[in-house]
């Protein structure tokens, strides 16, 4: 297993472990629920700019997931003048699309180490981006609706 493996498995777990210590010793805090998914998102879109520059992932993949989170800030912005709250929810649609975006970097990493790993990249792309795309269009839907309400 190569270096790259191993980072980003321990950057998930050491996540997940914050993230349950957190919640089972009733320790969250303000600063923690607005830092920890902005870490989440640091690692997925530092790994998908890395590794579609090797050329490993679409590169247009990368652009539909960094820009559906940059509408998302937008759209909170623009909630957030209009509607005067900032609370936005995260969505099972968003919860899946992260979980997609995840297992296909574990694919990729799984794959580099493991070439014979069966299952098919292309397959996964595709679910990831329309996993992508329809949390972006539905968390624009809501946006809209608060806005409206």
């Amino acid at each position: 297993m190569t270096t790259r493996f191993y980072l980003f498995f321990a950057a998930a777990i050491t996540d997940a472990l914050d993230g349950l210590i957190a919640r089972l010793t009733n320790q969250k805090t303000v600063l923690g629920t607005f830092l920890d998914p902005l870490a989440d998102k640091f690692l997925l879109v530092t790994s998908y700019i890395l590794f579609s520059i090797s050329g490993i992932i679409p590169t247009w993949l990368t652009i539909t997931l960094i820009s559906r989170d940059i509408i998302l800030v937008t759209g909170w912005v623009v909630l957030y003048f209009v509607a005067h709250t900032a609370k936005v929810e995260p969505s099972l649609f968003g919860k899946i699309a992260t979980a997609m975006q995840l297992i296909l970097i574990w694919y990729v990493l799984l794959n580099i180490n493991m070439p014979n790993l069966p299952g098919s990249k292309n397959s996964l792309v595709r679910i990831t981006t329309l996993c992508t795309v329809f949390s972006g269009l539905h968390y624009i839907y809501r946006g809209i609706t608060q806005t409206n309400a």
